[in-house]
């Protein structure tokens, strides 16, 4: 791996560590409400500039995953009035904010999928927290499919990326971050989530080399 960039570089094993057949494609809170425009935080005002080339360089990991038949699993969030956490809400009152209360609500268009959008039969984990394993199923299906590698990717890359990277590394899995397949609202929080996880959890990689990685061997 280079040094300098953080990113795996040709000849370091990449296609054995991420082989099919043990490895799965995460995409994180890739909705409506964090990436689009028209969704609840694009309406809000926040600069989703960087959000464009991360939703279309995890588009090619979906395409390559699935050309090499990898599971491609998308994680969502998915709110609801009475299922928010007090001390979630009390935080950010604390705070001063409203908890962004109302963002991705179950069966409202802001929780829908954008970019890459699952096809039939694609697993499609919902979560209340940061982290897509906590109080999910995704742990379990990942055992039972024999998956010990994964290839994350997502929104943002400082929250729901960071949390789910992290536990995964907790909980053994090899973790490999297609790092521009992620995006954060401030660049200086996606540089320094990437600089972290590096350090402490995943190697980093590009969505380039991973669909290389994934591409069919010419026989």
């Amino acid at each position: 791996m280079s040094a300098r960039t953080g990113s795996v570089a040709a000849g370091d094993g990449l296609a054995d560590w991420i082989a099919p057949g043990r490895t799965a494609l995460l995409i994180i809170d890739m909705q409506v409400d964090f990436a689009s425009p028209g969704g609840a935080l694009g309406q809000a005002g926040v600069d989703l500039s960087a959000v464009p080339a991360a939703l279309a360089a995890a588009q090619r990991l979906a395409s390559a995953a699935r050309g090499a038949d990898v599971p491609v699993i998308f994680i969502g969030l998915q709110t609801s009035a009475d299922g928010e956490s007090a001390v979630w809400k009390e935080w950010m009152r604390r705070r001063g904010g409203n908890g962004g209360e109302g963002l991705c609500r179950a069966g409202e268009p802001g929780a829908a999928f954008v970019g890459a959008t699952p096809k039939p039969g694609e697993r499609v984990i919902r979560k209340t927290r940061y982290s897509s394993f906590f109080g999910t199923t995704l742990d379990a299906a990942l055992r039972d499919a024999a998956v010990d590698t994964l290839v994350v990717c997502g929104l943002t890359t400082e929250c729901c990326v960071d949390c789910t990277v992290r536990d995964a590394f907790q909980l053994d899995y090899h973790v490999f971050l297609a790092a521009d397949a992620c995006a954060a609202y401030e660049p200086d929080l996606h540089t320094g989530a990437l600089r972290a996880l590096k350090l402490n959890c995943a190697i980093l990689t590009t969505a380039d080399q991973v669909a290389a990685a994934w591409a069919p061997t010419q026989g």
